[in-house]
């Protein structure tokens, strides 16, 4: 067991009731975690984590609504296919193409969508390619990527230096976080305006830590972010209007995009109706302040249910 797992608090009940499965999905399996009865809420996590950063969220939601906390394709125990010249493989809209696929799967043609980092660029391509099927959707501490990388000056480039980094050809810095993966890992977490990392609970860090060790891990996530810098901007200019599905920004009063973007003024430029606010905490607020996510998702939520 790796020293900062042995070190960290247990969470007292980590996803107690869930149903691990696996989708065969159109393009590999999709791993994912369910419980609940109620209306459908996929949950979508971010880099560098898996399904398991929702495990202090997750529970209270599923006593209202079925729960489906997926692991994005290159990311857990999901599907890490081969990429491709334009990092198509890896593009947010594929990332939505599983989730569009496994919400099918379950029976559900619309549901909501809480999601963060990572998650909540692939929530947006779903919003914007599939409005029909959103009723919804929250993103956490992310404002979108087009915009973001506009607004981008040299304080954002050395905070998120990782946004720049990881986009370098492979297999550069697949190599370099390969030679010692839990030490980038920790890295990681420990910054992006956190000042500890006493809010991650040893058993989600050891799903983290675990997962990626694995190459196709790093190499999946790596691609992530070079999809985002091509082809996820090729998909954005090609939208002709703003996406209609309502949305709630969250973001970190102490994080890196509350410091150096408007978020609320960037994510208006793309989506049409739109509320949001700061909460106490840096990047990870799932596990940093879940009670205050839960706070703002559960009435949000509960008021998009009632709308006609």
């Amino acid at each position: 067991m790796h020293p900062a797992v042995a070190s960290a608090r247990r969470a007292d009940s980590f996803f107690d009731g869930f149903d691990e499965r696996f989708f065969e999905g159109p393009d590999g399996p999709v791993f994912y975690r369910i419980k609940g009865d109620g209306p459908p809420l996929v949950l979508l996590h971010g880099y560098p984590q898996t399904s398991a950063m929702w495990h202090a969220v997750a529970p209270r939601l599923a006593e209202t609504y079925q729960v489906i906390c997926p692991d994005l394709r290159g990311y857990g125990r999901s599907l890490k296919p081969a990429t491709t010249p334009d990092h198509a493989p890896y593009s947010k809209r594929a990332m939505a193409g599983d989730v569009v696929a496994l919400m099918s799967h379950l029976g559900h043609s619309r549901f909501l969508i809480g999601a963060h980092d990572r998650g909540g660029r692939v929530a947006h391509r779903l919003a914007a390619d599939h409005p029909d099927k959103v009723i919804a959707f929250s993103v956490l501490d992310i404002a979108p990527t087009r915009e973001m990388y506009r607004e981008a000056d040299s304080g954002f480039a050395h905070a998120y230096w990782h946004w720049y980094w990881l986009t370098l050809d492979a297999p550069f810095p697949e190599t370099l976080i390969g030679a010692d993966p839990d030490f980038y890992l920790l890295k990681k977490c420990g910054g992006m305006g956190n000042k500890s990392m006493d809010h991650f609970a040893a058993q989600a860090l050891q799903e983290y830590l675990t997962s990626f060790r694995n190459p196709a891990a790093i190499h999946g996530a790596c691609e992530d972010y070079r999809a985002a810098a091509s082809i996820d901007i090729a998909h954005d200019d090609a939208e002709t209007g703003k996406v209609q599905v309502p949305l709630l920004a969250l973001w970190g009063a102490d994080g890196v995009i509350a410091a150096h973007f408007d978020c609320l003024a960037l994510w208006r430029e793309r989506v049409a109706d739109v509320q949001g606010w700061p909460l106490p905490g840096g990047h990870y607020l799932a596990e940093q302040s879940p009670d205050k996510v839960l706070a703002a998702w559960l009435p949000f939520f509960a008021e998009m249910m009632r709308r006609p």
